[in-house]
């Protein structure tokens, strides 16, 4: 499978939400790895062993499930030691491994805001791909300006998920996915956008970017 392109995160904090949502608290977040782009149609391809229609595009309609099963398949074919184990579909998490994840919520929007104090890292248009653009599905990936971090997409094109559950006080298994993609109207296209999908289901603007590194899983169901 063809090379994820990861960078580091410095610890540090930064205020989550925005002005336009009720929750704004401070993160607390340590340093990690995460990846430059979204997993693309190419890379999933050479790990199923088909032929990608789109290889720059981010692959999509990848359930939350089949998300963390990526995961370690990335892990195994870098000779890490997989982060996530099964018990049909229960999903546990070695906090101290060192195999690729998925972000936390909190380290998703860490990594997004790049230091911004505001609803996005940039001008939407100059930064994301949103129903703006008149797409029928995901544009390649980094054709829009980075934040900070030298992160593309993070904003539009596809959502992403993210390890925690929407509301854990519910009882729900629903997971979060962050950030807006292509068919949202630009003003829902924010750092603090945060939506719901079921772990089994995939979606045609959804998919996943990967990160790794240990991490204190206190308050990060």
């Amino acid at each position: 499978m063809s090379d994820v392109e990861m960078t580091r995160i410095p610890a540090g904090r930064v205020l989550r939400g925005d002005q336009r949502g009720a929750e704004r608290r401070e993160l607390v977040v340590e340093a990690f790895e995460i990846g430059v782009y979204p997993i693309t149609e190419e890379q999933l391809a050479e790990h199923l062993g088909i032929p990608a229609r789109y290889p720059r595009r981010p692959a999509v309609d990848i359930s939350w499930l089949r998300a963390v099963r990526l995961c370690n398949a990335l892990s195994e074919w870098e000779g890490l030691d997989p982060v996530y184990s099964f018990d049909g579909e229960v999903v546990d998490w070695d906090a101290d491994g060192d195999g690729f994840r998925l972000p936390t919520d909190d380290e998703w929007e860490y990594a997004c805001r790049a230091g911004a104090t505001g609803s996005t890292y940039g001008n939407v248009r100059e930064i994301a791909w949103t129903a703006a653009d008149g797409l029928r599905g995901p544009a390649d990936v980094g054709a829009r300006l980075p934040n900070l971090h030298g992160l593309f997409d993070m904003l539009g094109n596809v959502s992403e998920w993210s390890w925690n559950f929407f509301d854990p006080d519910s009882g729900s298994d629903a997971r979060a996915f962050r950030g807006g993609g292509w068919a949202d109207n630009p003003a829902q296209v924010r750092a603090a956008t945060r939506r719901a999908g079921h772990p089994r289901s995939g979606y045609d603007d959804v998919g996943v970017r990967v990160a790794r590194g240990a991490v204190d899983r206190r308050g990060q169901e």
